[in-house]
């Protein structure tokens, strides 16, 4: 392994951020090293596998940082601890999976509801309940976009490698400063645990947290600028803040009415739709002359490549779709996609959750065919083969 911070070691804790140079390290060390990269200072967590590379990693490296981390009674209590220290002034972080993902969504609401920056990681494995503890799954991809409760919008990134694992987090960082929301990192068991090679640069940007331009006395803790999202001044800085979970007026004081209420929903809604395409990360393959189309994400868009490699060793021009955001849903290159092609596959581990939207943003322009498993291991190639030789069946 050739690493360029040798003779940093020795230097302060500052200089500990960047571990830049190339790196052999899996997925969950990648997020680890992204996010004290990206200006992580807190991460609080409670062990469970397949993220517990991730706590580790952050337990011994954030006191190099000067940063906290702090092992939660469970999971409730690790994303309200992250929450607070957002609210304190700094960059913070959980990771888990299923079970925990499950216990945190009440307050994954309560940070979207008080607008708190924050990066929460998901390594999936096998579901529901206990499930597979240590093997891989992507079922939690809907409880993503809608495991809390009522009607709000979530920012959601999917890596298929360690590298992208590593810039991924520090790009959800960034977002989670910009729109001042909750940002997920919906990884899975085999990337958490595959080992690549990572390359870490010199420098990485630190999204700075937008502060309040007005006087004390004339600051409104909820008065959103012209995209929608209000400056955040943290305790200690000598602004009076009022933050509730409540339905809240631009003062953050309760208001209970309806056309409040309405008023704060679609604006919390409104400040990621209409910058949505600042984000929407895909990458297209081999789509330029393909007649059908594979769409997957996450580690099961590797072997989706590689179903497609296989049908254009017989002669069947296929491509790949590969969605990086999951959620906002990038149903515009869906539905383009959808237009050129005979045929749409969908390979995900789980019985079709990411397929229902794929379904929805394209129309019905053309069939689509489902390559699904429950969860406990990848899909191999020539399954994805036989989803793409089925769904041209469809149209003969």
């Amino acid at each position: 392994m050739t690493n360029k911070t040798t003779a940093r070691d020795a230097l302060g804790p500052a200089d500990k951020r960047i571990l830049a140079g190339i790196h052999f390290m899996n997925g969950d060390e990648a997020i680890a090293e992204g996010a004290i990269a990206a200006g992580c200072k807190f991460f609080a967590a409670y062990p469970i596998t397949p993220q517990s590379e991730i706590a580790e990693r952050m337990a011994r490296r954030l006191p190099q940082v000067g940063g906290v981390f702090i092992q939660m009674e469970d999971e409730l209590g690790a994303m309200a601890a992250v929450i607070g220290a957002a609210w304190g002034g700094v960059k913070a972080m959980t990771a888990t999976s299923g079970p925990g993902f499950s216990l945190m969504m009440e307050n994954i609401g309560l940070a979207v509801m008080t607008e708190t920056p924050c990066v929460v990681v998901n390594v999936q494995r096998g579901a529901p309940s206990t499930g597979l503890p240590t093997l891989v799954g992507q079922g939690d991809m809907m409880q993503a976009r809608w495991g809390s409760h009522g009607h709000y919008e979530i920012i959601a990134l999917s890596p298929w490698s360690p590298q992208e694992a590593f810039d991924l987090t520090v790009k959800a960082f960034a977002l989670s400063e910009r729109f001042r929301v909750p940002v997920l990192i919906m990884t899975d068991e085999v990337v958490g645990h595959m080992y690549e090679r990572v390359e870490i640069p010199e420098e990485v940007p630190v999204a700075q947290r937008r502060k309040p331009k007005v006087p004390p006395e004339e600051f409104l803790p909820y008065k959103p600028e012209e995209d929608l999202v209000p400056p955040m001044a943290c305790a200690g800085e000598g602004y009076r803040v009022h933050v509730t979970g409540l339905t809240h007026d631009e003062r953050g004081y309760p208001a209970m009415d309806p056309d409040t209420h309405d008023k704060l929903v679609r604006r919390l809604c409104e400040k990621i739709l209409r910058y949505r395409s600042e984000f929407t990360w895909y990458e297209e393959i081999m789509l330029e002359d393909a007649e059908v189309a594979v769409v997957s994400y996450g580690i099961s868009s590797r072997i989706a490549l590689g179903g497609v490699e296989l049908a254009r060793e017989k002669g069947i021009k296929a491509g790949l779709l590969r969605l990086i955001t999951v959620w906002p849903f990038p149903d515009e290159a869906v539905r383009r996609v959808a237009e050129r092609v005979k045929g749409l596959v969908v390979v995900e581990i789980n019985l079709g959750q990411i397929a229902r939207e794929v379904e929805r943003a394209s129309r019905g322009i053309v069939p689509i065919q489902g390559v699904f498993h429950a969860g406990g291991r990848i899909h191999t190639p020539e399954e994805v083969l036989a989803g793409i030789e089925e769904v041209l069946k469809c149209r003969q």
